[in-house]
């Protein structure tokens, strides 16, 4: 292949260090984009900087704080990890590719990574958003800052979009080696999503189905019984009803239905961050605990494993109409 590709890895974001002041401008580009909060401009944008930003700040800081790293934020160091493997798988295989990775919020941002690839004098660029369900929130941001990064240049290269792989064979396998590696026979196994509201769901977002369908994938994999695992969605935000059932409330409730092991798997997420490694491991793992559960774990996410980076590897070279090799 003589072409030079350009391979954009692109996740949600981070702040660039652990304090009040770096949180408050991460979460303002976040929370001020309406495809995450879709209230009219008019009446949210004054709630959200006078009353919302000033508290959330500095509460989600010190949750920032209990996860920083001495390489910093840990989704951009693992995201960083995943595109060294990924160059290096492709090097592997003398493919012209140059990965880069973006984010739709904070830094590095889409501008600079789509400027890196133009400036690489690549042919063509393949946008992979590091989101194995779609939802309008997530893979439909890193779309419109993409398309918004074009707006700059005149040189707009022709590109790929990956658009979900919910199901693809070698992410099934990935999750359920993963799992199979940390679970115990005797454990209750917690598919756990990140919500949406569920307003978005009647507007047309099909999240839900999509983490369903994932969430069976896996479970007929590992041949598991109904008796055996339950699917949630955590970190709801505001008052409006979110998608249902809550992760926090279903396993306070757990002990008191005879399930007092538990391991929980959040699939949505490619790569560990303050959600996972916070809410889902700490937090989570409290509310269970002093509920009367007995025992509780997380299972990573799978990161830059190497199942995974050859999942990332198949799902690219689909759009390149290259040889497929077999996990």
């Amino acid at each position: 292949m003589s072409a030079k590709i350009g391979i954009l890895l692109a996740n949600l974001g981070t702040p660039d260090e652990p304090t009040p002041s770096a949180v408050y401008r991460y979460l303002t580009q976040f929370l001020t984009d309406p495809r995450v909060i879709d209230l009219p401009r008019w009446k949210w944008i004054p709630l959200l900087k006078t009353m919302i930003l000033p508290k959330r700040a500095k509460r989600v800081a010190k949750n920032y704080q209990s996860i920083w790293t001495a390489e910093g934020s840990p989704l951009l160091q693992i995201t960083k990890q995943q595109q060294r493997a990924l160059q290096t798988y492709f090097d592997n295989e003398n493919l012209n590719m140059v990965v880069e990775i973006a984010m739709t919020y904070g830094n590095p941002s889409m501008e600079s990574a789509v400027k890196k690839l133009i400036d690489s004098d690549v042919e063509k660029i393949i946008v992979l958003p590091l989101y194995p369900q779609y939802s309008s929130t997530t893979t439909a941001s890193v779309f419109d800052a993409f398309a918004h990064a074009l707006k700059t240049t005149r040189k707009i290269l022709p590109f790929e979009f990956i658009h979900s792989y919910h199901t693809h064979p070698n992410y099934i396998s990935a999750l359920a080696q993963s799992i199979k590696a940390r679970f115990k026979s005797d454990e209750f196994l917690q598919f756990s999503y990140h919500g949406i509201p569920e307003r978005y769901e009647h507007l047309g977002d099909y999240y839900r189905e999509h983490c369903k369908q994932t969430t069976l994938a896996v479970v007929d994999y590992l041949g598991l019984t109904e008796n055996q695992w339950g699917m949630s969605f955590q970190s709801r935000f505001g008052k409006e009803t979110w998608l249902q059932p809550y992760t926090d409330e279903t396993l306070a409730q757990y002990p008191q239905q005879g399930i007092l092991k538990l391991a929980v798997i959040c699939p949505g997420f490619a790569a560990d961050c303050l959600e996972t490694l916070e809410e889902i491991a700490e937090e989570n793992r409290d509310i269970f605990l002093q509920a009367g559960g007995q025992s509780y774990h997380y299972i990573p996410a799978l990161n830059a494993e190497d199942a995974h980076i050859q999942m990332m590897a198949e799902l690219i070279k689909t759009k390149l109409s290259l040889p497929k090799q077999t996990a």
